[in-house]
């Protein structure tokens, strides 16, 4: 049997990144965002908005730019797959889990300055060069026919 895990997202941030290491060194950045859904009620008519909240985690050098570039408010592209996390909590002994994003590509939308930045001062303006796509995709080879 064939599976596929591939999740595509749009949405803005709802907090801040935030970076972390591991003991052997690798980058860890895990923020959230917002993906909006909305329908009209068959029954009334009227427009319905949803929102879900999803958790990311990035990996390596992505992490640490998502760290650096990324704020709260700032629109993102995430293509990755769903991944399950499974630990005990220590004060109940209880069996707990929570599915996220791991992130594969990251693309940065909505131009170079995070929300609410004013334009024109050294101290506000955003970096010159804003990387917009980062990706830990695997080098390809031109070898391989496929």
């Amino acid at each position: 049997m064939v599976s596929l895990n591939r999740v595509f997202l749009i949405g803005n941030l709802t907090r801040d990144p935030e970076l972390r290491y591991t003991p052997a060194g690798a980058g860890v950045c895990e923020f959230a965002i917002g993906v909006n859904r909305s329908w009209t009620d068959k029954k009334s008519g009227e427009k319905r908005d949803e929102v879900a909240f999803i958790d990311i985690a990035t990996w390596g050098r992505t992490a640490e730019l998502c760290a650096e570039y990324l704020k709260k408010g700032r629109p993102v592209f995430v293509e990755g797959r769903l991944t399950q996390d499974r630990w005990e909590d220590a004060k109940t002994g209880q069996k707990r889990s929570r599915i996220r994003v791991t992130a594969e590509r990251v693309q940065f939308l909505g131009g170079g300055r995070p929300p609410g930045t004013a334009g024109g001062g050294a101290e506000t303006a955003a970096p010159a060069e804003v990387p917009e796509e980062l990706s830990e995709e695997a080098p390809s080879d031109p070898d391989i026919p496929f």
